[in-house]
């Protein structure tokens, strides 16, 4: 399977510890499986960060991959316990990792799913109703990786300035 990582640089090699703690599935490197999601994102990086926009290219190695890393696959459409889980990953009171997976699979949590767990937080919106609300919008798919391990799977294929 082909997996985009977008930046506003190039990357040698993959750092887990570069990662920011707080983002959607927790600290670890973020791919996806939509170039154009991926070409857009490298873009606004590069605007708001400056550097230039760039797009790596994975291969992912899906061969004993369950059965060798703890893997976890949330539904394609926002569910609640995928928002529960990206709320409490988010959540800057959590100081360590709320999870142990190698390996998460599932929608990335975009400006309007953003809206609907802030909602949830300020108590408008119970977690099924923050759910139910997003449940009509399309969620471009991301993989976390959050273990050295879990790298062995993914082989880079090229970098390009896009």
């Amino acid at each position: 399977m082909i997996l985009y990582h977008c930046s506003n640089q190039g990357i040698e090699a993959i750092d887990l510890t570069k990662g920011l703690r707080h983002k959607d599935f927790g600290k670890g490197f973020y791919l996806t499986p939509n170039k154009n999601t991926a070409v857009r994102m490298a873009q606004k990086k590069a605007r708001l960060f400056g550097g230039t926009a760039t797009l790596i290219t994975y291969e992912l190695d899906e061969s004993n991959l369950h059965s060798e890393l703890k893997v976890k696959i949330f539904p394609q459409k926002a569910c609640v316990e995928w928002l529960l889980f990206v709320d409490a990953n988010r959540d800057r009171k959590n100081v360590v990792p709320i999870h142990g997976f190698d390996i998460v699979i599932g929608s990335i949590a975009d400006d309007g799913v953003v809206l609907q767990l802030t909602n949830f937080r300020q108590g408008i919106y119970t977690p099924e109703q923050a759910a139910a609300q997003l449940q009509d919008r399309y969620l471009d798919q991301q993989y976390y990786f959050g273990s050295e391990k879990s790298l062995n799977y993914l082989h880079k294929i090229k970098t390009e300035a896009i």
